[in-house]
């Protein structure tokens, strides 16, 4: 078997959490039988600094040629500013990828890890059993507003950025959400501002209709600042959470308490419903660029490591390889090998290199 991944490392810690997360999928390769080709390449402020782009036209063209793309992470300070003509996605390079090759179904899982509990602020058993699924609408929403920009209206600036969705896009979300539902635990709540916008309404509407195809799926609504409440005050009780693109990216960090630090969860963006089979997806750690520890050496490699055992579960088509990684993680953490964002003094090829050791046997 052959699979080709396209590889960008971004910015900031990007290139170095890349590296670790391509160490992690040449081990498995080896005990799979697979043959990786691998092709690295620019994104966002790498690219737009060699460039002059935030994603090139042969970026985007190798991704579509790919297995599956590896994203280390990106942006910065520098490049926030940066403003060129057309639409949100051509002012991010992520953004870009995500649009054109219309990976709308955002995995953020999250769990509890007990040997990290006491980096947690919840009090002692309240979240040790905490494992949920965020799922982010990836491909619309404020995010991908058309009609955004700053003006002078009434004498002062004004920002606007229209929240849009339209029933296709919510559906197939709905559909992907409910099919990993069925895989987990067969809970779900959608969470939305029906109450007050527009948008959400339709949003509410379209998910309810969705669920009544899958009654073996337990299903609620839930407004958005109440279900941050609840993800809080009782986590045991939630398995998936359906998002919008904007509370999808809110409610993803806010789960990373469950983990001890944002550094620990992985993500997935798949193109297609995972239930027929291997689609492809873009993967990368949720943790950012964190230009501020750049180039040290001490960035968590395991949000990305989980996020190559998501490759192999939804690109690959082999799902024990995520749970192999998974369990060598958990063992790595038992035995006190920790990053500094985890309360240890391990570096972060240190860290991999405990958890390929548990890989490998």
């Amino acid at each position: 078997m052959e699979k080709r991944i396209l590889a960008l490392g971004g910015d900031g810690i990007g290139p170095e959490i890349l590296g670790y997360g391509l160490r992690t999928a040449e081990a498995l390769a080896r005990q799979a039988g697979i043959k990786l080709i691998i092709e690295q390449d620019l994104l966002h402020g790498a690219s737009w600094d060699a460039l002059g782009t935030f994603c090139s036209d042969e970026v985007l063209q190798k991704a579509r040629q790919s297995d599956a793309v590896l994203v280390g992470a990106v942006g910065g300070p520098q490049w926030d500013n940066i403003r060129v003509s057309g639409g949100a996605e051509k002012q991010d390079g992520l953004m870009y990828l995500r649009h054109h090759l219309q990976t709308y179904l955002g995995l953020r899982p999250a769990r509890a890890w007990k040997p990290l509990m006491r980096q947690t602020p919840f009090r002692s058993g309240l979240a040790d059993t905490a494992d949920v699924l965020i799922l982010r609408e990836m491909c619309g929403g404020a995010m991908f507003a058309q009609e955004r920009g700053q003006r002078i209206r009434n004498g002062v600036r004004q920002g606007y950025d229209l929240t849009a969705y339209d029933e296709d896009e919510v559906s197939r979300f709905a559909r992907g959400g409910f099919e990993l539902a069925r895989e987990r635990r067969g809970r779900l709540v959608s969470c939305d501002k029906s109450n007050v916008m527009e948008s959400y309404k339709l949003w509410r509407t379209v998910v309810t209709e969705v669920a009544q195809d899958y009654p073996d799926v337990a299903f609620e609504n839930m407004f958005a600042d109440n279900c941050a409440y609840q993800l809080m005050q009782r986590p045991g009780d939630f398995d998936v959470v359906l998002c919008c693109n904007q509370m999808g990216d809110v409610l993803s960090d806010l789960s990373a308490v469950y983990a001890g630090s944002l550094g620990m969860l992985p993500s997935a963006s798949l193109s297609a419903n995972p239930a027929s089979g291997p689609v492809f997806g873009m993967y990368e750690s949720t943790a950012g660029s964190a230009p501020d520890i750049a180039g040290r050496g001490i960035a968590n490699p395991v949000g990305t490591i989980l996020s190559i055992g998501m490759m192999f579960k939804y690109s690959f088509g082999l799902p024990e390889f995520a749970s192999l990684l998974e369990n060598a993680v958990e063992e790595t953490l038992y035995y006190g090998i920790l990053t500094p964002d985890l309360g240890g003094e391990a570096n972060g090829s240190e860290m991999t290199d405990a958890i390929l050791a548990r890989v490998t046997g």
